[in-house]
């Protein structure tokens, strides 16, 4: 290797240094990419068709695309969904047409973050999907059912990866400090008993997070008495500096947590609704969302079992807006296991999805002629009211009985 190779080793960070070359090295996804799995098999008989490869960051979504292109005998090409654009694709597209006319060669494209391309962009990939000029492998960290387009979807096989687990972490981070060539091998490094576990398991299964601290720890870990530099568990934490959480406020994992929320309030389970609502206040959620949804679930939820659930939400709503955060957190905390530990009734929820049920299949029915109010004179002519009975003034419920739904749905019972 020459010194301006070395040189640039030595700035490119630890993360990308050390990303497995092949397949035996990934760890963390063997149910994708064990030696019986599909996708493991494809790739050792260079048969790899489109796909998307779709997790949460840091789980291997690169390193599996650049691990399939050396592996294979296809051009590989990247794109960035976050700098490249249609004029990008073309090109690449282009050459694509070239190289398998000229040399039979395929074409393997890598879009990083393809649920950042629009749908012009998404829509100029498909021809080429479709008739094999390319082989497209997209990486995302969202839900591909609302990010890309169905007809994308349909021409690629959707793998999952699994955030990775801390032992996985631990692994990578282990092969870091040993290795000479990529790693930090040459440095010597001592490390505190427990440093490497805390650090695999606060990284939030994110092998990049984990990597990059461990990368800070070593560059200013400090020597004493002519000892050689020590990472110690401290130094780990500061390097850290976990001030993100799992929680994107737009994406797959907002609509996951919130529901979590919402069921562990229905199902009593105060504890694990408050975890879940602190889940969403520490990323940042807006409290004011969260009110919301739990003025919606003291209607939808609880409803006529405990008539004091809706009062307590709303008084929720306005203490959030009086106060904001961070003090208003255990305003919503009082409401969230107020509403995970009362009686629960969905019998209001049922009822009016019957209503709309018949709104909108049933045409139009006329509000009875009893039930009608007669301000004029012409009104009182036609009817209107004849025969209403005002509830108050009877003793007895059963002579005051009388039909309020149109005729054709007077028999319906929507609540009991």
């Amino acid at each position: 290797m020459s010194s301006t190779q070395e040189s640039k080793e030595i700035f490119r960070p630890l993360a990308d240094r050390m990303r497995p070359v092949v397949l035996a090295d990934i760890v963390g996804q063997d149910h994708i990419l064990g030696r019986d799995k599909m996708l493991w098999r494809a790739i050792e008989d260079d048969r790899v068709p489109s796909l998307m490869l779709w997790g949460p960051p840091g789980t291997g979504k690169t390193t599996i695309a650049q691990v399939i292109a050396r592996a294979t005998g296809a051009v590989f090409v990247q794109l960035s969904a976050v700098e490249n654009g249609v004029k990008d694709i073309r090109a690449v597209l282009e050459a694509a047409r070239m190289h398998s006319t000229t040399s039979r060669q395929k074409t393997i494209l890598f879009v990083d973050e393809i649920h950042r391309f629009n749908k012009g962009q998404q829509d100029a990939l498909l021809p080429a999907v479709e008739n094999g000029t390319i082989i497209l492998i997209g990486a995302t960290t969202e839900n591909p059912s609302f990010s890309l387009n169905a007809a994308l979807i349909s021409r690629c096989r959707v793998f999952v990866l699994n955030a990775l687990e801390s032992e996985h972490i631990k692994i990578l981070l282990e092969r870091a400090v040993h290795d000479v060539e990529r790693g930090l091998g040459s440095e010597l490094l001592q490390i505190e008993d427990g440093a490497l576990e805390f650090l695999a398991t606060m990284s939030n299964g994110d092998a990049r997070v984990a990597l990059n601290a461990l990368q800070l720890a070593s560059e200013t870990a400090r020597a004493e008495d002519g000892a050689v530099p020590r990472i110690t568990l401290d130094a780990v934490k500061e390097s850290l500096q976990r001030t993100h959480l799992l929680y994107d406020k737009s994406g797959e994992e907002h609509y996951n947590i919130i529901s979590a929320l919402h069921k562990s309030m229905r199902g009593g389970d105060a504890s694990a609704a408050l975890y879940w609502l602190g889940r969403m206040l520490e990323a940042g959620e807006d409290p004011l969302y969260i009110a919301r949804r739990i003025i919606r679930f003291a209607s939808e939820d609880i409803g006529i079992a405990n008539s004091l659930a809706l009062p307590q939400a709303v008084a929720a709503y306005q203490a959030c807006s009086y106060i904001g955060m961070p003090e208003c957190g255990v305003n919503l905390a009082q409401a969230v296991a107020y509403m995970a530990k009362s009686k629960k009734s969905i019998a209001l929820y049922t009822a009016y999805l019957d209503i709309q049920k018949d709104i909108r299949e049933l045409p139009n029915e006329p509000v009875p002629i009893h039930l009608r109010n007669a301000p004029t004179k012409l009104m009182k002519t036609l009817g209107y009211g004849k025969g209403y009975k005002y509830t108050p003034e009877f003793a007895c419920a059963k002579d005051a009985a009388q039909d309020f739904l149109p005729e054709k749905l007077k028999h319906k019972k929507y609540i009991e």
